[in-house]
């Protein structure tokens, strides 16, 4: 199995011309979209309709109205990291995943559009499988890779503008170093095969890392040891912990594994928990 990586949104476009079904897309944007849809899962929300311009989320929010209830479909997002108020419309939520509690979020419908989140989860439209991924999901969507059994699997870091975010390309290398772990065993030195001999087990996973993908796993094996103290020194990090407001963002996006879900992308643009 090929495992490859995109670091940063300027390789966004290419996937255009790619031919992604027998591939998994896994999208991160740690701080933070895709911690945020995550959050808001967890906690009861319905489903989320990722898009890339407000006024398109404007124009989707109109057309469910008329299928279901209005307060049952709220908008949610941000640009420059504050939540959106523009011609006149003010979004229900903004990009701080601490905003989607049960008491908001419940059975509701969420259309986000984000500065970069969004825009990396439409570019991997064709794709075998989506996911939304981030360190509070990390193991339960390893495990869900494991199972699916993809040909390739491409970890897209959404970035920060069209530059790499530092968050997002470590989470890579975190679920990098998963994958590869587990492709170890029970065949790594130590472990002995069912015939009694050592080394590789025929039925265990081979992975075949990308540069790209090995500069993910290098990078988080070297920060993991301070990984926490690495990650607040981000460029993003840092822009939310000089906002009062949204300084706990950050702490929380950085949790590891409290959520045992999978968040997926449909055929149909739409993300559901598995």
């Amino acid at each position: 199995m090929k495992i490859e990586t995109i670091l940063t949104p300027a390789e966004l476009p290419a996937l255009a011309q790619r031919d992604l079904r027998a591939t998994a897309c896994v999208v991160f944007d740690v701080l933070r979209a895709t911690s945020t849809f995550v959050t808001a899962l967890q906690n009861g929300a319905k489903e989320i309709i990722p898009v890339s311009e407000i006024a398109e989320a404007v124009e989707i929010k109109k057309a469910e109205s008329r299928k279901q209830k209005a307060e049952s479909i709220l908008l949610g997002g941000e640009r420059n990291g504050v939540r959106i108020s523009a011609d006149g419309i003010d979004f229900d939520l903004g990009n701080s995943p601490r905003e989607y509690t049960p008491e908001k979020v419940r059975g509701k419908t969420i259309v986000s559009t984000t500065t970069n989140g969004t825009r990396a989860l439409r570019a991997c439209v064709g794709a075998k499988t989506i996911l939304a991924a981030s360190f509070l999901n990390l193991t339960a969507t390893a495990e869900f890779l494991r199972r699916e059994n993809c040909e390739d699997i491409l970890l897209v870091c959404a970035g920060t503008g069209e530059n790499e975010a530092l968050e997002d390309v470590l989470a890579a290398g975190a679920l990098c170093e998963l994958l590869a772990r587990w492709g170890e065993t029970p065949g790594e030195p130590g472990f002995a095969n069912d015939d009694g001999s050592r080394g590789r087990s025929p039925h265990q996973e081979v992975f075949e890392f990308s540069d790209a993908a090995e500069v993910a796993r290098r990078t988080y094996a070297q920060a993991k040891p301070e990984l926490a103290a690495v990650l607040s020194g981000s460029v993003n990090a840092r822009r939310l912990l000089a906002i009062p407001e949204l300084r706990d963002d950050v702490s929380f996006c950085l949790q590891a594994d409290v959520f045992p879900l999978v968040a997926r992308m449909g055929a149909d643009g739409v993300i559901r928990r598995v």
